[in-house]
């Protein structure tokens, strides 16, 4: 995988695939298709399969505080390393060459997961060195985002190793991969640039957290998450995220997400606040996953009403009403478009208004036409 204009992970070709690779490669890449099975759980139109939905945090203060939504999330990484059920975690950090830029790490202790706490909205590849990490024997908890997991559970039905030993598959509701030309817009707004930085922080440090760049010479620059995602990163999403079905980790066994508080029209608030984390477990392995995480006192829990779900994450949910008006306009176009199934794309569309959908429709087909995706 290698850095292209104007700043995504891409892979690169060192010489033809074979048939038989390029079988596989159909097979288990999530931008070809994905199919969902709701196996006799709750299949939720705009949410996916899943067995509960909880809100909660990390009992550890520290561990809250760093993360970005209440850290329910590195709460049960740390209890997975603890409790020994997992080697290590493979997970996403920050990059000591680029701060901006992630990187693939091992976390092997509590003290790993709290330093790599925190989202990371720049171009990742946590699969890129999977079959290094499998060669070792050992067992691992994979953090990953939702299309990362649909290639991991898709990769399973032709490789053993992976339920052998990634026994557990976590993962977070994506909003889509900013290039790092949006990293370096913020560092742009804050007043400086990829060579002064030191550090960089998305999110984290409080609820939802700012997005923060250490300079070299010591001294900070901030900026908040409404002003950092919504001002400048969410305008530099790649076009595949754009026509994503799946951006809340419907493959996973257990996902979390910002369980924003709200206004008295449901908009979300952004006020700095004690973070809280909206849990969704999806599989029977993830439901145990969180009540052992909860008895361990890793992680405090609460009851969800799933009907305040649709205020809570409108970004989410407008996306995927959109999806299939925006593969409509691509499919008029000969464009390429994902192979759905099981994802409701039809449903979630007609509960869309047609105002939405046509502008969603011509909106694709402008950006098409003028050579944006």
């Amino acid at each position: 995988m290698a850095v292209q204009d104007p700043g995504f992970l891409r892979p690169q070709i060192s010489e033809p695939l074979s048939a038989r690779e390029e079988e596989t490669v159909a097979l288990i890449c999530p931008g070809i298709g994905q199919t969902v099975d709701a196996e006799n759980r709750v299949d939720d139109v705009i949410w996916g399969p899943y067995l509960k939905m909880r809100t909660g945090h990390a009992v550890d203060q520290d561990l809250r505080f760093a993360a970005s939504s209440g850290g329910a999330l590195s709460a049960v990484l740390v209890h997975l390393l603890d409790s020994g059920q997992v080697d290590h975690v493979i997970q996403i950090g920050p990059s000591n060459e680029l701060p901006t830029a992630n990187v693939t790490i091992l976390s092997d202790t509590g003290s790993d997961v709290l330093a790599a706490a925190g989202s990371r909205y720049a171009p990742s590849t946590p699969l890129a060195e999977l079959d290094r990490h499998l060669a070792t024997g050992k067992t691992f908890a994979f953090v990953g985002k939702p299309c990362d997991i649909v290639a991991l559970r898709a990769l399973a039905r032709v490789d053993p190793r992976i339920d052998a030993q990634i026994p557990f598959m976590v993962s977070f509701f994506c909003a889509g991969v900013p290039s790092l030309l949006g990293s370096e817009k913020v560092l742009e707004a804050l007043g400086t640039n990829p060579d002064n930085v030191r550090a960089f922080r998305y999110r984290g440090n409080g609820w939802p957290g700012r997005a923060t760049a250490t300079l070299r010479d010591g001294n900070t620059r901030s900026m908040s998450y409404h002003d950092s995602w919504g001002g400048v990163l969410s305008s530099h999403v790649q076009h595949r995220c754009k026509i994503c079905a799946d951006g809340t980790g419907v493959a996973a066994d257990l996902v979390c997400a910002d369980a924003w508080s709200c206004d008295a029209q449901g908009y979300p608030l952004f006020e700095e606040q004690d973070g809280i984390s909206l849990i969704v477990t999806r599989t029977e392995r993830g439901e145990n996953l969180l009540q052992d995480a909860v008895s361990d006192d890793a992680l405090a829990v609460s009851s969800f009403d799933r009907n305040q779900l649709e205020n809570m994450q409108p970004g989410q949910t407008n996306r995927r009403r959109a999806l299939l008006a925006r593969l409509a306009a691509l499919w008029i176009l000969g464009k390429p478009i994902p192979r759905y199934r099981g994802l409701h794309l039809m449903a979630m569309s007609r509960q869309n208004t047609v105002t939405r959908n046509l502008r969603n429709f011509l909106g694709m087909l402008r950006r098409s036409l003028g050579g944006r995706i």
